[in-house]
């Protein structure tokens, strides 16, 4: 089973109707849609934006459905200066840029009880999202995401995260959903859609977010006949 995971119903709504044999579980007020994509079982979610509510969801679905991996979806802003308006970041690891211990002597981003700031992702599924992103005509790139709870615009934040972590891309979920799967042994990919340049030129959240909703579900079918 593949698990899926967007933190706004736009971001699975195409998927959750192209599912066969579809059925609904309720778990801890997320609505947990399984049945058939691309001839795979697989279990897609809304989590809610935010880091503890994609904590919450990604939990609650390896415990109950025991996903083979688990995909995040969805949207972020560039980092990169080579990322455009369109483009695809797909995570080699991720880190929480606003956990924040180093007044006691930790590095920026330390996240207790796993002592690391980047997170792994899985790379061979990374590449895999990467080669079917390429085949369907998606820049792509590799690299670090973060995620905090916040929707960083101000030019001077994304600088800071991106010299501090190296990061690509920043979104508000992704990283929670790859600690849960880190700590529980479960294969994890993040996928996300550019939805604004490092220097805010191009479309704007609400002009791009059905665009980006459509390449993040032709991305994932295309790995689902892969995997």
């Amino acid at each position: 089973m593949i698990g899926i995971i967007g933190a706004m119903a736009l971001e699975v709504e195409n998927l959750v109707r192209e599912l066969d044999d579809r059925k609904e579980e309720k778990i801890g007020g997320i609505t947990f849609y399984l049945g058939k994509l691309c001839q795979k079982e697989v279990v897609l979610a809304v989590c809610g934006v935010g880091k503890c509510f994609a904590a919450m969801c990604a939990e609650a679905m390896i415990i109950r459905y025991a996903p083979e991996c688990i995909l995040n979806i969805g949207v972020a802003g560039a980092l990169s200066p080579s990322l455009q308006v369109g483009d695809m970041a797909i995570a080699t690891d991720a880190v929480q840029h606003d956990m924040d211990t180093s007044p006691i002597g930790d590095p920026i981003g330390l996240i207790s009880g796993i002592n690391l700031v980047n997170i792994p992702c899985d790379k061979k599924l990374g590449d895999k999202i990467v080669t079917c992103a390429a085949e369907l005509g998606y820049r792509t790139e590799k690299g670090v995401i973060a995620s905090g709870d916040q929707f960083v615009a101000d030019a001077a934040k994304k600088t800071w995260i991106r010299e501090t972590f190296g990061a690509i891309a920043c979104e508000m979920e992704g990283a929670a959903i790859v600690q849960a799967c880190y700590q529980n042994g479960t294969s994890c990919g993040v996928i996300r859609s550019i939805s604004d340049s490092l220097t805010g030129d191009g479309m704007d959240f609400e002009a791009f977010k059905h665009l980006a909703a459509a390449h993040s579900t032709s991305v994932v079918k295309m790995l689902l006949s892969a995997l």
